[in-house]
């Protein structure tokens, strides 16, 4: 594990912002930190990256207990942006890639490599007050990663881009997974989970409610319902409900054995496959919330 957090606990006054949260993130993964607004991400994230302290429990990174230095192994974009408006782009990624630690000329050697990949050279000399909000979140983005950190952590990096520049963000995200880092992704958009996430946590009111394998979770809220092709006249029975149907295609939802409702259906129609309905991440994050507000 790259990132082992323990007993988590966060308190601003009378509000409790995290209890005894406790997630486990893999290396060279890709990790959803998913949930509605006010439910605690930020502030672990706050904890995490030691802009704020935990009042207790502890984390480990790749190992050993989280220390100031391990500030130099993490690139961090925040929901809010943090760049300098006044600043030109060239300037300020020069000066985000020292601030991490790379020397002048190897900071310039990976300014050069990113402005080149992202295609932004005719920008160099803007300001960013001067960009639109997708171009200053190219910018936010190289300069997040830019040092090559282990840890990559990206809050709502989509927000401002078209689908041409969030898919080159999507490539990207990909690129730093296969090259050696850990992404923890915090968003609202369960379609970008889907594509991206290996595996996900969940909080709601400031406790962990799910963690694990994204395709483990997915499993586990897939209820009794299958999805059949078939040629023929499908009919309903008291051995499961039709859902929903069209002419070859059908949803049902089986309410005795497996293997009887396959054997009732093959008398009644030319059963071609026959498959579990998976959840999907949407599914799944509406479940959890419902269950949680019962």
């Amino acid at each position: 594990m790259l990132i082992e957090i323990n007993n988590i606990n966060k308190s601003y006054a009378n509000h409790q912002a995290l209890k005894n949260v406790s997630i486990n993130i893999p290396k060279q993964s890709i990790f959803g930190l998913l949930g509605p607004n006010g439910a605690g991400k930020t502030s672990l994230i706050r904890i995490l990256t030691q802009i704020t302290q935990a009042d207790s429990g502890t984390i480990k990174f790749n190992g050993e207990n989280l220390q100031e230095k391990h500030i130099y192994e993490m690139g961090y974009l925040p929901e809010e942006r943090g760049l300098y408006k006044k600043m030109q782009i060239g300037e300020q990624l020069l000066y985000f890639a020292e601030l991490k630690g790379l020397k002048s000329l190897e900071a310039k050697k990976t300014v050069k490599y990113w402005v080149d990949k992202f295609e932004i050279k005719d920008w160099l000399n803007k300001k960013v007050e001067e960009l639109s909000k997708g171009m200053q979140q190219k910018v936010q983005f190289i300069a997040t990663v830019l040092h090559q950190p282990k840890l990559i952590i990206l809050d709502e990096p989509f927000s401002g881009f078209d689908p041409k520049n969030a898919q080159l963000l999507v490539d990207e995200i990909l690129n730093l997974r296969a090259n050696g880092s850990t992404i923890i992704f915090s968003t609202h958009r369960m379609d970008t989970v889907e594509k991206l996430c290996d595996d996900i946590a969940m909080i709601n009111k400031s406790e962990v409610v799910l963690s694990g394998s994204k395709n483990d979770i997915k499993k586990q809220f897939s209820n009794d319902e299958f999805v059949l092709n078939f040629n023929g006249n499908l009919q309903e029975s008291s051995h499961y409900k039709i859902v929903n149907s069209n002419e070859n295609e059908a949803t049902i939802n089986i309410l005795s054995n497996k293997k009887e409702v396959i054997a009732i259906l093959n008398n009644q129609i030319e059963l071609i496959s026959f498959m579990p309905k998976i959840a999907s991440m949407e599914d799944v994050f509406i479940k959890m919330l419902n269950e949680k507000q019962t």
